[in-house]
């Protein structure tokens, strides 16, 4: 068979209906991982979805405790790994996708809709799950079965499978789990999926992620609110405080006022990447504020090149139910997205530092779970070219590459610890809805998805070992 004919059988998989089917399964499993007194939805993933597919083409399994949360949280955010190993000194490929999913809101979704039944609205396959990650690991693996297929039983390169269901918390974990089994899960190239597509549109390749670091900001000046009739003007509102605290940070447009915060520059191949690059282009996106944000930077520059510091949320007194009194407590949840080239070690000492220079004494600054590092794999690596090389010649569009996508995944982890080229092709939109109720895909975007990642396999096999060595060469250099 031909690369033509394998795209054909993935192109008939999606048609036959066997593709939804498929997703349907999978979105019907209530795997939440924020749901901490029920894992075991975690491990019916595992065993009864991917086990049962990834056997069948000829994978050895494991699912392996998670090395750090077992012995506080029996059963917590457990692995698979699968390898299919055709020659050990053939090139090996690392794939990953993540099992788990944000809490299902059921009652918020739109009238007709579950979470956790696949429904389709036209074009749009609304399901928890459906883009962050189930759809996009599905296709994945629903490719490379075509090519196994198609090529009567060898690939030509090694297979190894990482499924975390840890992911939607954080992926705690996974940076032990890949110390611990480096050996194991070593590769010469990491090729997954997750996150948006620059637009619905546009096949896209990203190389890396911003990272991303939360923190909370708190005043508690007094146990207790004070009538504000008897006390205002004589007590510190925490409010204020917070509100003028948070403003010597970031400007009324959005503008980051501490320099610590900010990456050392916009490197000129950055900057070169992403000249062409129109964001907010479907039609279901908000409104771009072209107004926000650094004034010197273009949308694309902000989102992919650029800092970003974001309040998500913020509480003082009662809000659903105010009463007359001045609040003594206020609190801030706050994020910042980075990207790489910033001193993202040094945050919380370089935001205790700023408020104290500005008189803030009285705001906490604390560190609000593990941080993301950012990372970029460079646009100049031999993997990157094939990889839009393959892209055009099965869509015969000019794919999109992104330096690294605007959010954050643990793509450190591949990248650092296992020291491996990342090379990601994602299969959602930007309006998906992920982590929202109606959380969706695009129909035409997974036919398309199938399409792609047939032609990268094929061309992995046919030209993957050429790659290795031209970088081998490269790097030796």
């Amino acid at each position: 068979m031909s690369r033509q004919s394998s795209i054909v059988a993935s192109e008939s998989y999606f048609d036959s209906g066997e593709f939804f089917d498929a997703l349907s399964q999978r979105v019907a499993i209530k795997s939440e991982s924020q749901n901490r007194k029920d894992f075991q939805p975690l491990y019916t993933y595992l065993e009864e979805v991917m086990t049962p597919e990834l056997e069948a083409m000829g994978f050895k399994i494991s699912i392996l405790p998670n090395p750090v949360t077992e012995e506080e949280a029996p059963g917590s955010w457990p692995f698979l790994f699968a390898e299919r190993i055709e020659d050990p000194s053939a090139l090996t490929l690392l794939t990953y996708g993540h099992g788990d999913v944000v809490l299902g809101y059921d009652d918020q979704w739109k009238e007709g809709l579950s979470p956790w039944t696949l429904t389709a609205t036209g074009d749009r396959w609304y399901g928890r799950g459906a883009a962050d990650n189930k759809a996009q690991h599905t296709i994945n693996l629903a490719s490379l079965k075509s090519v196994l297929n198609a090529k009567g039983g060898k690939l030509g390169f090694n297979v190894k499978v990482l499924i975390e269901t840890g992911e939607e918390v954080g992926s705690p974990g996974l940076t032990e789990f890949c110390t611990l089994h480096k050996e194991v899960l070593k590769a010469d190239l990491f090729l997954a999926s997750d996150g948006p597509r620059l637009d619905a549109n546009s096949p896209t390749v990203f190389l890396g992620s911003r990272g991303g670091f939360n923190f909370d900001l708190t005043v508690n000046l007094r146990e207790g609110a004070h009538h504000s009739g008897n006390w205002g003007g004589l007590l510190s509102n925490a409010g204020t405080r917070l509100a003028h605290a948070w403003a010597s940070m970031v400007d009324a447009k959005g503008r980051i006022r501490v320099p610590s915060l900010l990456p050392n520059e916009l490197p000129g191949a950055v900057r070169e990447a992403l000249k062409d690059i129109k964001v907010g282009l479907d039609e279901n996106n908000p409104d771009i504020d072209l107004e926000w944000g650094e004034p010197e930077l273009s949308p694309s520059e902000q989102v992919f090149g650029w800092n970003t510091l974001e309040m998500l949320a913020c509480k003082t007194g009662n809000p659903d139910n105010p009463v007359n009194a001045i609040p003594g407590y206020a609190k801030a949840n706050c994020q910042i997205r980075f990207v790489v080239g910033t001193d993202s070690d040094n945050f919380l000492n370089n935001i205790r530092t700023h408020l104290t220079e500005q008189g803030f004494d009285d705001v906490e600054v604390s560190q609000n779970g593990e941080p993301m590092h950012a990372t970029r794999l460079n646009p100049d690596d031999p993997w990157v070219d094939w990889a839009l090389k393959s892209l055009e010649k099965t869509t015969d569009k000019k794919p999109t590459l992104l330096p690294n996508l605007g959010g954050s995944i643990p793509n450190y982890v591949f990248s650092d610890i296992l020291g491996l080229p990342t090379v990601w092709v994602p299969h959602s939109y930007p309006a998906c809805n992920q982590h929202a109720p109606n959380e969706h895909v695009l129909a035409p975007v997974c036919r398309e998805a199938l399409q792609i990642m047939t032609g990268l396999f094929w061309d992995l096999s046919d030209q993957g070992e050429q790659i290795r060595q031209a970088r081998n060469a490269s790097k030796s250099n």
